[in-house]
């Protein structure tokens, strides 16, 4: 059912352009991600039962993760498909795949709404940080249960609630009070839709997933100052720039100093920034054979 105001169609065309011009942002800055989130990508491989031959599917795979570390765990006799709507972001998720040696992951262009697959063609499917961002996720969370084969698992991680992850949801939170900026409309997918544990396994449940359960982790991103949290900030969320745009040239410079503040409680002694932001991780089996 639609909800008045939210396009879903203008939604995910504005998502597929800003992902892609966050591609190169995201690339600088990939090893501030990559060593936060190391532990999640091997959380969900574990969570999938992901083993040696397995085929695996990896949703919103970005620059490549989960994919990679699943493509570690299934090793040569097996194979992971990788799938992203940002054309831009599979450009580095090969270039990634290559330096690393890893030649079984097939990196796809294709919308985690449409997935073309038959069904029963996975031993696990993943997802990082993607599902909250789907308008359709109940239909999403169907078909991911038709293409596991029996005994298959899926894994994800979202995002806990905005006070618990406040390298996320702060920035934008001060920005868009500064220029009286409003909220999206309801029923807009963001950053923190899924944050109720209860209702997203509710969802699986309900898409027939059984042995459902979730589980907080924390995800911690260091930066060597504010500065340079900004700087992070700036290159990757595309939407984010083009909100200060608006703003004239001084007030722009006074935003990025309050977005630098958000993180400044977070500074040790020598300076670096550690901020500590929960995600949850979630996970559900198929235990029936897959619909045609």
């Amino acid at each position: 059912m639609s909800t008045p105001g939210f396009d879903p169609i203008q939604y995910k065309t504005r998502q597929r352009q800003e992902w892609g011009r966050s591609a190169g942002g995201w690339q600088q800055h990939l090893d501030i991600w990559e060593r936060a989130a190391e532990h999640v990508n091997e959380r969900l491989v574990e969570l999938a039962s992901i083993q040696p031959g397995h085929t695996v599917l990896d949703i919103a795979t970005g620059l490549g993760e989960p994919a990679l570390t699943a493509a570690s765990r299934v090793g040569p006799t097996g194979r992971v498909i990788a799938i992203d709507q940002a054309p831009e972001m599979l450009v580095m998720a090969r270039e990634r795949a290559v330096a690393l040696g890893i030649a079984h992951v097939d990196f796809q262009e294709m919308d985690a709404e449409a997935l073309g697959f038959p069904a029963g063609t996975f031993d696990a499917i993943l997802c990082r940080w993607g599902l909250m961002f789907l308008p359709n996720l109940a239909a999403v969370l169907h078909s991911i249960h038709r293409l596991l084969r029996p005994g298959g698992w899926f894994a994800a991680a979202v995002w806990s609630s905005p006070s618990r992850a406040p390298a996320i949801s702060r920035p934008l939170e001060v920005v868009r009070q500064a220029l009286h900026v409003a909220s999206p409309p309801p029923g807009t997918p963001t950053a923190f839709s899924l944050s109720d544990a209860r209702v997203l396994e509710q969802m699986l449940i309900r898409a027939g997933f059984t042995e459902v359960s979730s589980a907080c982790v924390t995800v911690t991103l260091e930066y060597a100052s504010g500065d340079a949290f900004v700087r992070e900030r700036q290159a990757v969320q595309a939407s984010f720039r083009e909100l200060l745009a608006q703003a004239p040239p001084e007030q722009q410079a006074t935003l990025w100093r309050a977005v630098a503040d958000v993180v400044r409680p977070y500074a040790s002694a020598d300076g670096t920034i550690r901020v500590p932001n929960e995600a949850l991780c979630i996970v559900g089996q198929c235990t029936t054979p897959p619909r045609a």
